[in-house]
């Protein structure tokens, strides 16, 4: 990144605020969760954490369970960061922080056992429901991985199940059937710069980061997944500070929910 900008970021930080004036814990404004956003899937949400943007949708299909699981459905997530979301993407197969932001949000979400995966079987060993969550980029402002992952489980929470004959689904019939999540798990990304730990990156921010750590958390306060980013190496302290202070902002972050 420009020299100079990362120059004038790590002076602001050392005075104690950001470029934008934020505190080094505080989320950009608004932050915005509308769920049923896109009428043709089973579930969807729009999420907005600032000027960022992203939209995710669920769809249900039934399909043969894994060997190892035969009685157990299971999720497969996708995300596509679209060149209109940010000139830096390109068109065509995932690249890798497409890869990365489809792992986070699928570990959180199979690690916290929000779904009930046995609960997705409808024949052991035969049929079972898949989840296909797929996460768009809108626009791309900063901090991605936190608003695809509160996007993904909006659209989770707002799921119902289409209308299934034991042979055919007919997705223009949804039921009342909802997802059952038994757990809300939050993702939450600390980024250090320089000797600096802030939370919700906006893009100037991201390019200036030594090193990044994103937390997953469940409602009272269990980890279910971590994520490190960055060339710079963490000290035992700064996870310490970094896990302490993502369990803190996954509260906040919930009550969007």
């Amino acid at each position: 990144m420009n020299a100079e900008l990362r120059k004038s970021i790590m002076k602001l930080l050392k005075s104690g605020t950001r470029l934008d004036g934020r505190k080094f814990s505080e989320f950009r404004k608004p932050i915005e969760v509308q769920c049923n956003y896109i009428n043709t899937a089973e579930g969807s949400a729009r999420v907005k954490i600032g000027e960022t943007e992203v939209i995710a949708g669920v769809k249900m299909e039934v399909g043969k369970p894994y060997p190892d699981n035969p009685d157990e459905g299971t999720i497969i997530v996708g995300a596509e960061l679209l060149p209109m979301s940010n000139p830096e993407f390109e068109l065509g197969p995932p690249g890798i922080q497409a890869v990365e932001l489809a792992r986070v949000v699928d570990r959180g979400i199979r690690e916290s056992k929000t779904i009930d995966f046995k609960g997705l079987c409808i024949t052991p060993g035969e049929k079972v429901w898949l989840l296909l969550i797929d996460v768009i980029s809108v626009n791309d402002a900063g901090n991605l991985l936190d608003a695809a992952s509160l996007a993904a489980l909006a659209a989770l929470k707002s799921a119902r199940f289409p209308e299934y004959n034991g042979e055919k689904i007919d997705y223009k019939k949804k039921t009342d059937k909802e997802l059952e999540l038994r757990n809300l798990p939050i993702a939450i990304t600390v980024i250090k710069i320089g000797g600096s730990l802030i939370v919700d990156p906006d893009s100037e921010e991201e390019k200036a980061t030594d090193a990044r750590l994103t937390v997953t958390s469940m409602e009272d306060g269990t980890l279910c997944a971590m994520q490190k980013g960055g060339d710079a190496p963490l000290t035992k302290e700064d996870i310490e500070k970094m896990v302490e202070l993502a369990i803190e902002k996954g509260k906040e972050l919930r009550e969007c929910l």
